[in-house]
């Protein structure tokens, strides 16, 4: 293959993969006004399901624009050389492949996030104020994305340094010790993000005694769930979207609410709740998923590892000095179309365990208190009741509404 046919490639992979998206979010927009199925009619006021129908348009239109400019904004870069434009300042500051690395990935990174956040920042304080929905200050906003910044360069930096350094000592073996210390880091994460990574932009306190603490206690010791940490993060001061999530296991097994959540549902609703999450745990699902992630991961590196020094994929950029971060770039738009199917796959196994978890939240608590958080968080956030097919096929990791309180029926039959 020629670098040029190469380069058409590429560009036809990126130009592919928004016509895709494009077409999925034009047939999910046919459905916004779609007749709410019956077991659906409680969700929504007819106020209310006009406002979640204004508010999905909005963002549809929203998302156009801002996928647009993504994908002239990238296209730019490749017919006028800026990758070419890029790597020739990172060869002239320094010879430090390492260094060049940072700089050059550093420089894509931070230049599209500003050049993107005046969407962003019309997205909060515009769209999301518009429908009542957004907490956040212009402060907060702005330290957030300071804050963002700085924790990408910390310890993405540190992570890219290290891969690169293997890259340099064994070539295209790196893939195997590339491989261990993601891994290892993926597991530090998945036990420690909670506890070191929310308090960064959030604050968390335990749960305060009285009766929800109460009633989540006696139901983890009826299922025999050991239960330490329960927390309470202040998600109100961004937003007044709810949510509750599970993280960590053994010791470090923790579960953080939302204080949005706790102001939407009673307490039985949270129990509910609280028991798809302990499902989740229960049915090994945090395991599994370490698991598949790692292997997939894997898979990719080993991938990687066999086209990341063909200088093909530097010359397709219109650059004669082949470079570990060059091979990067190329190499995750050639990979893109293997990651869709993968995480369409990824998807489906999502979307059974949150079935499973429903089904142990139904077996050990209230199926009709879950279906009633469920409507109420829909109904908290406008969410849309009437997605199209080939949406949820390819994007969603949960099943929708109508068909998590279908299963939650069935089941009570």
């Amino acid at each position: 293959m020629s670098p040029n046919s190469m380069f058409n490639l590429l560009v036809g992979i990126i130009i592919l993969n928004f016509i895709k998206e494009e077409i999925l979010s034009f047939l999910n927009a046919k459905h916004f006004y779609d007749t709410v199925p019956d077991e659906l009619s409680d969700v929504y006021d007819k106020f209310s399901y006009k406002k979640s129908q204004k508010y999905k348009r909005v963002n549809y239109d929203f998302s156009f624009y801002t996928n647009s400019f993504g994908l002239i904004l990238t296209l730019s870069f490749f017919f006028f050389e800026g990758f070419a434009f890029v790597d020739s300042i990172v060869r002239d500051l320094t010879n430090n492949e390492i260094l060049q690395t940072l700089y050059f990935l550093g420089v894509l990174f931070i230049g599209s996030d500003i050049l993107t956040t005046p969407f962003s920042y019309y997205k909060t304080f515009y769209i999301e104020e518009k429908f009542g929905f957004n907490k956040t200050s212009k402060q907060t906003f702005f330290i957030d994305k300071i804050k963002g910044w700085l924790l990408t360069i910390i310890v993405g930096g540190a992570l890219l340094s290290l891969i690169t350094w293997f890259y340099q000592l064994s070539g295209n073996k790196f893939w195997l010790y590339t491989w261990l210390v993601i891994t290892l880091f993926s597991l530090f994460m998945n036990l420690f993000y909670s506890s070191l990574i929310v308090p960064i932009f959030n604050k968390q306190t335990p749960l305060e005694a009285g009766e929800l603490k109460d009633k989540l206690e006696n139901f983890a010791a009826q299922i025999g769930f050991t239960l330490s940490d329960i927390y309470v993060i202040d998600g109100s001061k961004r937003s007044t979207k709810a949510n509750a999530y599970f993280s960590g296991f053994g010791p470090k097994k923790r579960i953080v609410l939302y204080d949005t959540l706790i102001n939407d549902l009673t307490s039985d609703e949270i129990v509910a709740v609280f028991a798809h999450e302990v499902g989740h745990y229960k049915r090994k699902h945090i395991i599994f998923n370490l698991i598949l992630s790692t292997l997939l991961t894997g898979l990719t590196l080993f991938i990687l590892s066999l086209l990341i020094g063909n200088p093909l994929l530097s010359e397709a950029l219109k650059i004669n000095t082949p470079s570990f971060y060059i091979g990067l770039i190329t190499f995750g738009i050639l990979y893109s179309p293997i990651s869709e199917l993968t995480g369409m796959v990824m998807n489906v196994i999502s979307r059974t365990f949150e079935y499973q978890a429903d089904d142990f939240a139904k077996k050990h608590s209230s199926s009709r208190d879950l279906v009633s958080a469920l409507k109420k968080l829909s109904k908290n956030s406008l969410s849309n009741l009437t997605p199209h097919k080939a949406t949820v096929f390819v994007h969603y990791s949960h099943p929708t509404l109508l068909q998590r309180i279908r299963n939650l029926n069935k089941l009570s039959e």
